[in-house]
């Protein structure tokens, strides 16, 4: 074992044990959380706040009556946002600012209105069509941009389905090929994938199934009829899935100490890049009554930045494609910036809207300087914009010396720009070892290309000097013998 392995395992016992680190950073005197990340040992530090409140919207404020229960939220590319009022069984429309737009409540099917059912999750494509987990219909309604009726997508029958299977989806993304991915309840089987004409086909992403060693232990010395009271091991569910622009699901998921965020490819494999200080889950430091973070929606923006919510503890945290935690705002309370029951989030450009259920109320959050200096450097980087990306990266710096990852990000562009002994200062600020073997290995090749010419032909120079040597000592040798001939 490492000893950065060990250092954190120590970190996490005491943190279990002792109740440091409350999975937070510390709060100021009025009690509204500060922003923080992690350090490359497990320590919560301080950071500046990379989005703050800017405004609260309300059903009743926006004059379409006040939201009840809403569920999900989405915003298209165009910055439309479409707010799933679930208890009301509409979805509410608004435009990038923010004023009501539409107001979808029902559509006709078969020439007669049909209405919605507390649908739970709702997706609009490129072409504005909008699909709806319509959860209580136990169906999916696929309308066009006009609101015109597609389709609707019932009681799936496939062998892979029990015979008593009762279809209730709950969040619903499709790709380019208007395949449809669904998240269904009391589904352990992973997503379901629906052909463009809405025939089921198979399950994608399958959770592992996580088996507590005692209850194992137990199971296999207990009778048929104790075994029978004990829990199964069953996959967990997954909580919330979003699609790229690339056709990846970004999703999470509710096993809370196993790889709760996951992006899979199209053959349903978790490719999800982990190469931070941690593994992309929320907090890392938390008491043991508290237990871990419990991500309820996930986001994905360009440049494979990635944002997932955390409903046990109201933060956002931000991961870059390489699993570095960018930054973590929000939290649970009752002041501004603070929610009750979290359960979705989106981004309208660089600024995020919240949504709490129990409140019926969508926060915004405005991106600060830091937020967007943060942004643009990732995003730099993603381009092949690596003087950008060092630049950009520098001032984040600047703003936050605890952001160790930042450094990392300075090496790799570096790096790239083949500037390896500079990448390698870097690396070594950031204690990133992967990146630091990589730069060395490429500095030492480089070295030798510039100095190996150099000493092969002082070498061979020697080598001839010392044979030409040998050879005079041979002829003076011979001639004394000669001599004294």
């Amino acid at each position: 074992m490492s000893m950065r392995i060990k250092h954190v395992v120590v970190l996490l016992a005491m943190a279990g044990l002792l109740g440091a680190g409350m999975g937070t950073a510390a709060a100021r005197a009025d009690g509204v959380p500060v922003a923080y990340n992690y350090s490359f040992w497990g320590d919560t530090v301080s950071s500046p706040a990379p989005y703050l409140p800017a405004a609260l919207l309300n059903g009743r404020d926006l004059g379409v009556g006040p939201f009840k229960e809403p569920n999900d939220l989405f915003v298209t590319a165009d910055g439309d946002i479409y707010v799933l009022d679930s208890g009301n069984n509409r979805i509410v429309v608004l435009d990038r600012q923010l004023q009501p737009a539409s107001v979808i409540d029902s559509f006709v099917r078969d020439g007669h209105a049909d209405t919605f059912a507390n649908p739970q999750g709702i997706f609009v494509t490129d072409d504005k069509e909008v699909l709806i987990a319509d959860t209580g219909n136990r169906r999916i309604v696929h309308l066009d941009r006009q609101l015109h009726l597609v389709k609707v997508i019932e009681s799936p029958e496939s062998e892979l389905l029990p015979a008593n299977f009762v279809f209730q989806p709950v969040r619903i993304a499709a790709d380019k090929a208007q395949r449809l991915y669904v998240l269904a309840v009391g589904v352990f089987d992973g997503f379901m994938e629906f052909n463009a004409d809405g025939t089921f086909t198979s399950f994608i992403g399958a959770n592992r199934v996580r088996v507590d060693p005692v209850e194992l232990f137990w199971k296999r010395i207990s009778t048929r009829e104790q075994r029978s009271r004990m829990v199964l091991f069953v996959p967990t569910e997954f909580t919330s899935l979003d699609m790229n622009e690339e056709g990846f699901i970004y999703a999470t998921n509710g096993d809370q100490w196993g790889e709760t965020i996951k992006k899979l490819n199209a053959h349903g494999n978790d490719i999800l890049r982990r190469e931070g200080y941690f593994s992309p889950r929320g907090d890392i430091r938390y008491t043991a009554s508290a237990g871990p973070s419990r991500l309820v929606d996930i986001d994905v923006a360009d440049s494979e930045i990635y944002s997932v919510l955390d409903a046990k503890r109201g933060r956002i945290f931000t991961y870059n494609g390489d699993g570095h935690l960018m930054y973590v705002f929000g939290g649970l309370g009752n002041k501004r910036g603070e929610f009750n029951t979290p359960v979705a989030i989106e981004r309208l450009g660089d600024d995020f809207l919240v949504l709490d259920k129990a409140l019926g109320e969508i926060t915004l959050f405005q991106v600060t300087e830091y937020g967007s200096t943060l942004n643009e450097a990732v995003r730099s980087y993603y381009r092949g914009d690596e003087e950008r990306a060092v630049e950009l990266f520098r001032k984040a710096v600047d703003m936050n010396a605890n952001l160790e990852f930042a450094y990392s990000g300075i090496g790799k562009a570096l790096l790239r720009q083949g500037k390896y002994a500079e990448a390698m200062q870097y690396f070594k600020l950031s204690m990133d070892q992967r990146n630091y073997s990589k730069a060395f290995q490429l500095r030492r090749k480089e070295v030798l290309r510039e100095y190996l010419p150099a000493v092969l032909s002082a070498a061979m120079a020697v080598t001839a000097g010392l044979l030409l040597l040998k050879k005079l000592r041979k002829m003076l040798r011979r001639k004394g013998a000669e001599t004294l001939e």
